[in-house]
Order: C-alpha cells, then structure tokens, then sequence
C-alpha cells in the first residue's frame, strides 16, 4: 500500500454543503438525459476521496422533501431543510402562505429528525434580486431564525452582497440560535471578521478561492472557525482561480473529467462539480494556512461534528 494511499483512505472529511438533488447528478442536463444516472459512482468516489458524511442543501420545501429521501437511502447523507433566499418569492404562493409554508417545513424536521442536522439554506442575495425582492428575502430570513429557535438546529447560511442587511439580522436574531455557519463565503478579510465576532463559522469552496483577495481573507480565517464543501455541482476550483497554481503540489489528483457526450463512469463530467474534488479545496487551506492535509481535514471534522451534531 502506497503513502498516497493511506493519506486518501484516512481522511474524514464533511461536505457541508452538496446540492445533490440537482438532476445533473442524475444524468440529466435542462430536462434532457444526456447520459445514465450515475450518483452512485459519485459518491463512491467521494468516498475513495475520504468523503465520511455531506450534508444535502435544501433550498425549498420540495427540495428539502427530496434531500431528506436521498438521506435516507444513504447513512452518510445528511439534510438540511429550508428556503433559499432567491426561492422566497414562492412562498406566498404556497397554499395557505408564509405560515402554512414555514410550519410544513417544521413538520418535515420533527419528522426526519434522524436525519436534517440544519435549517437552511436561508439568508440573503442581493446579487439575484429579479428572482426574489429585497422585501421578500429580509421577511422570510427573519422566519428561518424562528425555525431554528423551535427545532434548536443550528443554521446553514447564505449572504451576498447584503450591504450589512445579513450581519444586523443576525446580530438582532443572535439569541435565537445555538450555531451557524455562512456557506460559499467569498467576502473579505474584514467581512469575514465580521462574521467570526457573530460567532459563526466560515464555509469554504472554490468559489471562496478564486483571487488572491481571496485568499488572503481566507488565510485570515482561524482554523478552528472553518469548514469545507464543494457547494456542488458548483463552485469548483478552475484554472483561472488564483488557487489552481497552490495545486500543483497537491497528493490527491483530480480524475479525468469528459464533456457529458463523452460520459465515462469512471470520469468526472466537465463543469459538473462533485464532492470528491473537496480534496483540492483541501489542499489550498492546507497551504494557505501552512498544515499538513491530515491534521487541517481533523480540525474541519472536529468544527462540523461540533455544529452539526446530528451527524455520526
């Protein structure tokens, strides 16, 4: 057995944030099958990666309905349940409205409490406000903090570009909940400072790496205030990011990826991320933070089982 061996199958990482129910994973590509369902072979690899558990993003109650079957055809498959910032426009038109929405959610956690570990995904996006208002968003993130004062689950968060909106209802709603962390960050140093003095944690992908302002806000996380994901199928690490050259050195290898005509079950499918290419995302806080991969995957572990009690 080789070192690299080893190093891969003694990993345990946790994907805080893989969006698994996306019919890419699946095969199917804007309602056309392109190639066979091949979400089995995706998670082997995640676990020949050192993948031990993910956590399933749900974005909408439907969503959070699928994510929870998913979780429980598989025992390392956890679920979050909540409504995205750029869904909330759908809840007012869910029979019976807001409150109808939000207690059919709470019904779905007493329900499969062996298996949501976080209420979420919620927050705020200014980026994308032709899919849902300012308004729309800011009333139905006040929700999910009631949410998590009920059900006591911590909370999987999503801000962009919120012009402080985001840190004032946290700060406001801080009582409410016991622990959270912000996904996907890609803010900067004093913004993610600004996040750890909320007492959150940071969520990390690619799309967290792609400057060197980038990583510099990265590099001034404190490790025991991280965690890892792919936010798959998105987010990967591309050439152009200012992180791809930290990977020159990196063990673990991306396999081939072939365009989806091409589909090959042992390949990756180019721009479809998957969670075992967390081992890069990996490697790049590793460097960045100057630790070897082993001992950086044990303190990311040691954060999400802290947070995320729920997964064993």
């Amino acid at each position: 057995m080789t070192a690299r061996h080893i190093l891969k199958t003694s990993m345990k990482l946790i994907d805080i944030g893989a969006n698994l129910t996306d019919p890419v994973f699946r095969g199917k590509y804007r309602g056309n099958q392109a190639h066979p369902d091949d979400l089995e072979k995706i998670l082997e690899r995640a676990r020949d990666a050192g993948i031990v558990a993910m956590m399933v993003t749900g974005g909408s109650l439907e969503e959070s309905r699928h994510a929870i079957a998913m979780c429980q055809q598989h025992a390392h498959l956890y679920a979050t349940v909540g409504c995205h910032p750029t869904r909330t426009s759908e809840v007012s038109k869910h029979a019976g409205g807001a409150p109808a929405y939000f207690a059919a959610l709470q019904k779905l956690i007493s329900e499969n409490r062996d298996k949501v570990v976080a209420i979420g995904e919620c927050g705020l996006d200014y980026d994308r406000l032709h899919f849902s208002d300012k308004a729309t968003q800011l009333e139905h993130f006040v929700r999910h903090f009631e949410l998590a004062q009920a059900t006591g689950l911590p909370l999987f968060l999503h801000d962009r570009n919120t012009q402080g909106d985001f840190a004032r209802l946290v700060k406001e709603n801080r009582q409410k909940f016991a622990a959270g962390v912000v996904h996907s960050f890609t803010g900067s140093a004093s913004e993610a400072q600004e996040l750890l003095d909320l007492g959150l944690y940071i969520g990390i992908n690619g799309c967290s790496l792609k400057t060197e302002d980038n990583l510099a806000a990265v590099k001034s996380i404190p490790v025991d205030r991280l965690m890892i994901e792919t936010d798959c199928p998105y987010c990967e690490i591309r050439p152009t990011h200012a992180s791809h050259k930290l990977l020159e050195k990196a063990v673990w290898k991306q396999p081939e990826a072939k365009r989806k005509e091409r589909w090959s079950e042992e390949c990756l499918v180019k721009s479809r991320n998957e969670p075992c290419t967390i081992r890069q995302v990996l490697h790049v806080l590793a460097t960045l933070h100057a630790m070897d991969e082993a001992e950086m995957a044990d303190r990311l572990y040691d954060n999400t089982v802290r947070v995320f009690s729920g997964i064993s």
